[in-house]
């Protein structure tokens, strides 16, 4: 009961900030109401609705009601769906969705009202409690980094900005090198870290707020992310292709990472994974259902969530396109029966974490997979259809439970990070900086495969073989959560990937070029920032 009421309390305190709109022009802030900074940031509860504000962004058409998880999670080898949904972003044509400036937009809104409320609350002197005041203002450098984490990765070298427009009125921002980007991701985490409260603190808020652990855990994504884009030479070997054959690619340095010292970021990634495992505020749920469930939200696995509330305006329609059941009849975005493939027979991740069985809102039943009909054509004594070919659809179970799921926007909650990511970026950094895998890292990688009821993972195995196996493990641990697009890119083999399949499941193409490395900077940013000359390559 208390924690429904923490949740509804940061609702409604978001509520509240709802009249605050995205930036048209990218880099340039619009007021948040109609009071000014001077008159506005007075007291603990007017820095509470700052903080308030720029969490608020993450609720907008540009992020996460739909169009940032349609250009990341859509876009893998391991997606398919209906062709009208993903015969964009999901094809590789991201100019052709209507949401494709969503993430630079939404990225600079958070920044934005961040930068606003680091000079502001930091002015607070009365009336506030001062670990509160340092909570917010970490919270706002957590959200600050996690956003430049994003445009990075998705953009490359991106404009820097750390002073509102009232502080520095130049906007005119030229494009930051990636690096010099990611040093200023590090920093703001690093303070973060310092600032926040670790999770479960009487002070650190209410769930859906960045705490200690996720600044810590952030971190160590951020280092294996530069470490694993640097790394000059090696192979990870792929299940994929059209006969779901193993192949062998070869790594590519991502742009803007060439000449990093990449055994030292390998080393912070593990000791920054280590800090986090070893403070004991998470564990892994012991049941993969459970960790699905309305009752499993906001608990020890899931170190941050997107958060919803039926009834209110902070709604999305994760469940209508990800599930099963769906108000389009059925779900819009499955896993590839070839992925599939990739589990265990008695993998918790495919056995329950699949619909076998389900019902549409026509009242139709089907099964999955046509090819364990045995399991699952008849089951209680009911029969359920599978015609072989366009019935085999692996929906999963993550957004399903929802508190109406006949309607189409509901209360599904997005996971951002589980400490599983964690146990596994601790097992790929500490195998690229020991040269091969120690026995910590086999440790935290069985960890993972143990709760899901896989077989531990084979020992002996070489440095690139242990890379290849965490890379697919994380395939198979966070289907459809936004990781595996993020990590093909990482590693350098997206391309390859992506073009040895070619023609994907219900005809999904996936061919891809070298534009699709990149997003296209919006055409607003570039008529209205005369320092940025020119686009992505191929846009």
């Amino acid at each position: 009961m208390k924690k429904s009421i923490q949740i509804k309390t940061i609702l409604a305190a978001l509520t509240g900030m709802l009249l605050l709109s995205a930036c048209s022009k990218e880099l340039e802030e619009k007021p948040f109401s109609f009071l000014s900074p001077e008159n506005f940031y007075k007291n603990e509860s007017d820095a509470k609705t700052a903080i308030n504000g720029v969490y608020n962004a993450l609720y907008t058409y540009d992020m996460y009601l739909q169009p940032f998880w349609n250009l990341t999670v859509l876009d893998d080898d391991h997606v398919s769906g209906v062709d009208w949904f993903l015969g964009t972003s999901g094809a590789g044509n991201p100019q052709g969705y209507w949401g494709v400036n969503g993430p630079w937009v939404g990225c600079y809104s958070i920044i934005a009202r961040a930068n606003t409320v680091l000079e502001n609350v930091a002015n607070i002197e009365t009336q506030i409690d001062p670990e509160i005041k340092t909570r917010i203002m970490g919270e706002a450098h957590f959200l600050r980094a996690w956003s430049y984490f994003q445009l990075v990765q998705l953009y490359g070298p991106v404009p820097v900005r750390l002073k509102s427009l009232s502080a520095d009125a130049n906007a005119a921002v030229p494009r930051t090198p990636v690096k010099e980007v990611y040093q200023v991701i590090i920093d703001e985490l690093k303070l973060a870290e310092t600032m926040l409260f670790p999770v479960g603190h009487s002070k650190a808020g209410e769930p859906g707020r960045a705490t200690r652990g996720l600044a810590k855990g952030l971190l160590a994504k951020v280092y294996l992310t530069m470490a694993s884009g640097g790394v000059a030479s090696g192979t990870v070997s792929v299940r994929g292709g059209q006969d779901n054959a193993v192949y062998v690619h070869t790594k590519n340095v991502v742009a803007g990472l060439e000449g990093l010292d990449t055994k030292q970021y390998f080393e912070l990634a593990r000791d920054k994974a280590m800090e986090v495992i070893s403070s004991g505020e998470y564990s892994l749920f012991t049941s993969w259902k459970e960790l699905w469930s309305k009752a499993g939200r906001n608990k020890q696995e899931h170190m941050w969530m997107l958060q919803s509330q039926a009834g209110t305006q902070f709604v999305n329609n994760l469940s209508i396109y990800f599930s099963a059941y769906s108000t389009f009849g059925r779900g819009a975005v499955w896993v590839t029966n070839n992925h599939y493939s990739d589990y265990e027979d008695k993998d918790k991740r495919a056995l329950d974490g699949v619909a076998h069985n389900y019902e549409t809102n026509t009242g139709t039943k089907y099964y999955y997979p046509s090819w364990q009909a045995d399991l699952y054509r008849i089951v209680n004594g009911v029969t359920y259809n599978n015609n072989g070919t366009t019935d085999n659809r692996a929906y999963v179970i993550k957004y399903a439970d929802v508190n109406d799921p006949t309607v189409a926007n509901s209360d599904a909650h997005y996971p951002l990070m589980r400490y599983s990511e964690v146990l596994l970026t601790y097992a790929e950094a500490a195998n690229e900086a020991n040269s091969g895998p120690t026995t910590e890292a086999y440790k935290q990688l069985n960890a993972v495969r143990t709760r899901a009821a896989a077989t531990e993972a084979p020992a002996g195995m070489t440095q690139e073989q242990f890379r290849s196996f965490v890379i697919a493990e994380r395939a198979r641990e966070f289907a459809l959560e936004g990781v595996r697009r993020f990590d093909l890119m990482r590693w350098g083999i997206y391309l390859q990937v992506m073009n040895k399949i070619s023609a994907g499941q219900n005809n999904i193409s996936k061919v891809r070029s070298l534009r699709n490395l990149l997003l296209p900077i919006p055409q607003a940013e570039l008529n209205s920032n005369p320092m940025i000359t020119e686009n992505n390559p191929g846009w």
